[in-house]
C-alpha cells in the first residue's frame, strides 16, 4: 500500500497542502496523513508518527519532497531506518527515488546531504551578515515584543488580574509575564 504523507509549516499554505495532496493521490496513494506544523517542532508532527504507526511490512510511505519528510539528513535516517525496520520503503516523487533499491536508498543519502550542507551555508551566510550589520551599527534585532508591553502587564497585575489572564490579553507568553513582574520585584518568587 501507498502510504502519503503532506506537510506545510504554516497555516497560510493551503494552496500548497492541497497540491501535495492532489500529487500523493495521483501517485496512488490510497491513505494520506496531512499537516501544517514546522519541520524543526518534531514533537508537534503527530501525523507523521501517526503514518508510520499506520505503515505496515511491504508498504512505502510516499512525500512529494524531502523537505515536507525531515528536517536533518539524522531526522531522515531515522525515518528511513524505522521504516526499513517494518519492511517499508520510502519513495519522493520529485526525485524518482525509492528506498526498496539499492540505488534509491545511495541517492536519498546523497541527496539528504548535499541539502543539510546547502542549509548550513544559508545559515552560516546569514550569521555573517547579522555580524557585519552589527559592526556596522545597522542590525538591531528583533523588537522585544513583550518588554514593550510592560507597562500594560504591571496594570493589569495592579488590577489583581492573574499572570494567565494577563498574558492572554496581551498576547504573550506566560514567561514573559513572570519576567516582567520578576524585573519589578526581583525578590519575589512566588507564581501564580
Amino acid at each position: 500500500m501507498l502510504v502519503g504523507y503532506a506537510r506545510t509549516s504554516t497555516l497560510d499554505q493551503k494552496a500548497s497542502l492541497e497540491g501535495q495532496v492532489r500529487e500523493l493521490g495521483a501517485a496512488g496513494c490510497r491513505r494520506i496523513f496531512k499537516e501544517q506544523v514546522s519541520s524543526v517542532d518534531v514533537v508537534a508532527r503527530e501525523r507523521l508518527r501517526e503514518a508510520l504507526d499506520f505503515i505496515r511490512e511491504g508498504d512505502r510511505l510516499v512525500v512529494t519532497k524531502l523537505d515536507r519528510l525531515a528536517r536533518s539528513v539524522a531526522h531522515l535516517l531515522e525515518i528511513v531506518e524505522a521504516l526499513r525496520a517494518k519492511g517499508a520503503g520510502l519513495v519522493v516523487l520529485d526525485m524518482g527515488v525509492d528506498t526498496q533499491s539499492t540505488t534509491g536508498r545511495l541517492m536519498l543519502n546523497m541527496l539528504g546531504a548535499v541539502a543539510q550542507f546547502e542549509r548550513e551555508i544559508m545559515l552560516e551566510r546569514q550569521r555573517e551578515g547579522i555580524a557585519k550589520a552589527k559592526a556596522a551599527g545597522k542590525y538591531k534585532g528583533r523588537k522585544p515584543t513583550a518588554r514593550a508591553k510592560a507597562d500594560d502587564v504591571r496594570a493589569l497585575r495592579d488590577e489583581g488580574v492573574g499572570v494567565t489572564e494577563i498574558a492572554r490579553r496581551m498576547g504573550i507568553g506566560r514567561s514573559s509575564v513572570y519576567r516582567i513582574l520578576e524585573n519589578d520585584n526581583p525578590d519575589e518568587g512566588e507564581r501564580k
